[in-house]
């Protein structure tokens, strides 16, 4: 009895000593989790970043930074997909528990002699086995590694996103510096234009409402200039937040390359299904449905348990024996279960049919706008000699005094609206081109290959 006692209290060591303990983890300060990234281990883990679709380099933010450095950044210091990378190991560790077997079952019992003729306290035990995880194992482990890898692809899908983000805020913040300087030029040529009206005025050689009319010029021009700031102001701001660094950050931009030319969005259409990381994570958590819904098959059946029971009662007689018990599959037999993954299934198929459906439409429509604004773009150049050597024949005119100063100022404006009608569709151009490479679902350097 004392070695049977002493083999029990090893083994109930031995268990209790294989159990996880409790380890705290408080928050980090503040001021460690809106401090600016380490610029060493930030060019350190650059140089050594491993994904299909960039290019490890190193950064320095005293330089200008190229659009393939920005999505480095991105990818690198982005809260979200620290947050989110950080849940994906909810995801493996999922995986991990799927693969693990229930713990067998034990039950001691004692029973007391308190009057009879026998001379012995009763004893029982029972060690009990779940049958029905062994015949799943399979379909468990199996879906818990699918929804492994469905989480995998999802972040990267959401890794692929914000690195195009970051690269479109980068060509959105030089086009609007580009186009601030034009309108900081017509804000000041209108006001330059209204005051020389308005001394005109004062003199008697122009009439009240010509003044009037340049004064909303100038109001116009303003509000031009104003705007272009917001949104340039708002840009840096989304690329500074994107890329995990304080609000008071200043980048400098490098020029971005020009846009390529799109191949035809049938070639799009099939480089999409094959290389877009969601339609992967679709086609992943279809596999998951897939393994739920062989599961809930499996449960139909009964579930079977296996316990072996020994046993010593009061008159001294012992027992072992084994105990099976199963589940009666009369009227439920899983049939709910079986229904929920059923459903479940076919809607996983319908969003993928529907998510196939819309990245057609998408890139067809993002290619079709892509030629116009190249088309607009060549009309555009074809006309812009003209209208330069326009005004520059009127500015020389109204140097002379041959022409009014008035109608050389506009012609100089209309000079000056064209240039920013080309900045807003190369931009226009480069902002199109990274939403179709994030819907073609790789950079546009693939498009040809």
């Amino acid at each position: 009895m004392k070695r049977r006692l002493v083999l029990l209290s090893v083994l109930l060591m031995t268990a209790l000593s294989a159990c996880a303990s409790y380890n705290a983890a408080p928050l980090d300060p503040l001021t460690a989790v809106l401090a600016k990234p380490d610029m060493a281990i930030l060019s350190a883990d650059a140089g050594k970043i491993d994904r299909p679709w960039l290019t490890p380099q190193s950064i320095d933010l005293a330089q200008p930074l190229t659009p393939n450095a920005l999505a480095v950044i991105a990818i690198i210091e982005n809260p979200d997909l620290k947050a989110l990378r950080t849940k994906s190991g909810v995801a493996a560790a999922q995986a991990f528990a799927a693969r693990l077997l229930p713990d067998p079952t034990a039950q001691l019992g004692f029973d007391k002699l308190l009057s009879g003729p026998d001379a012995f306290n009763g004893f029982a035990g029972q060690l009990g086995f779940d049958l029905n995880a062994l015949r799943t194992a399979r379909v468990t482990r199996e879906s818990g590694e699918a929804a492994k890898r469905q989480v995998r692809l999802d972040l990267a899908w959401v890794e692929w996103q914000t690195a195009e983000q970051a690269r479109l805020q980068g060509v959105r913040i030089v086009a609007l510096e580009a186009q601030i300087d034009l309108a900081k030029a017509s804000a000041t040529a209108a006001e330059h234009l209204f005051r020389a009206v308005e001394n005109a005025a004062g003199r008697g050689d122009l009439a009240a409402g010509e003044v009037d009319a340049r004064r909303l010029a100038t109001l116009d021009a303003d509000e031009k200039y104003q705007a272009a700031a917001r949104d340039l102001t708002t840009a840096r701001g989304e690329l500074n937040k994107l890329l995990g660094l304080p609000p008071e950050t200043t980048l400098h931009l490098a020029t971005p390359p020009q846009p390529a030319i799109a191949p035809a969005s049938s070639v799009l259409v099939t480089q999409a299904i094959d290389r877009r990381l969601d339609l992967q994570a679709l086609r992943a958590g279809y596999d998951v449905a897939e393994g739920e819904m062989h599961r809930a098959i499996l449960n139909q059946f009964p579930n079977l348990s296996l316990t072996i029971a020994s046993a010593r009662d009061t008159a001294g007689n012992y027992t072992l024996g084994p105990q099976v018990g199963f589940t009666l599959p009369l009227w439920n037999r899983n049939r709910g279960g079986i229904a929920v993954v059923d459903a479940t299934r076919a809607q996983l198929r319908a969003e993928y049919d529907a998510r196939l459906f819309q990245t057609r439409a998408e890139i067809a429509a993002a290619v079709a706008g892509l030629a116009t604004i190249r088309q607009q773009r060549a009309e555009l150049l074809t006309k812009l000699p003209a209208i330069e050597r326009f005004a520059a024949s009127s500015t020389r005119a109204a140097q002379r005094g041959d022409l009014a100063l008035a109608l050389a100022a506009t012609a100089a404006q209309s000079l000056r609206d064209r240039k920013t009608t080309l900045l807003q569709l190369d931009q226009q151009a480069a902002e199109t081109t990274i939403a179709l490479e994030l819907l073609s679902g790789g950079p546009s350097e693939g498009w040809t290959r």
